[in-house]
């Protein structure tokens, strides 16, 4: 399992943000069963970044939460029975790895939502990846 976490915002978290994220990914791929050993590009940014990521992939102006980008077309959520059919589609070749995707999460937006909700910013971080996982899943 590659997971890889670009730290790219000033603004640091108080928190094991690293811990955080490999423990819900690992999760979130046993929960729905991946079959495969995979690949999870995470980067933690700001608001002003992830507003400039949203109005060029969703023109949407605005800053967000978290983006997912996934790298599988699925037919159904979780179903990976098709992945092995375009082998150089979905798996890295030097790590034999299914590619599932990245996740870009504002830390900004962890705070303000974690502030917002009344719970930790070690609660909504976990929620944002988990939630976007769910996206590199293939679902809605």
């Amino acid at each position: 399992m590659t997971i890889t976490i670009e730290y790219e915002a000033e603004k640091q978290l108080d928190l094991p943000y690293e811990d955080i994220i490999r423990d819900v990914v690992n999760e979130s791929l046993d929960y729905e069963k991946c079959p495969y050993e995979a690949e999870v590009n995470v980067i933690l940014t700001d608001n002003q970044a992830i507003q400039e990521i949203n109005r060029e992939h969703r023109q949407i102006d605005a800053p967000t939460d978290v983006l997912s980008f996934p790298m599988v077309d699925y037919e159904a959520p979780s179903d990976f029975d098709h992945v092995e059919d375009a082998v150089e589609d979905y798996f890295n070749p030097e790590t034999g790895e299914l590619m599932l995707g990245d996740i870009v999460i504002s830390v900004d937006k962890v705070e303000e939502q974690a502030e917002k909700y009344g719970h930790s910013q070690t609660r909504e971080l976990a929620f944002l990846v988990a939630h976007s996982m769910l996206h590199l899943c293939g679902y809605d």
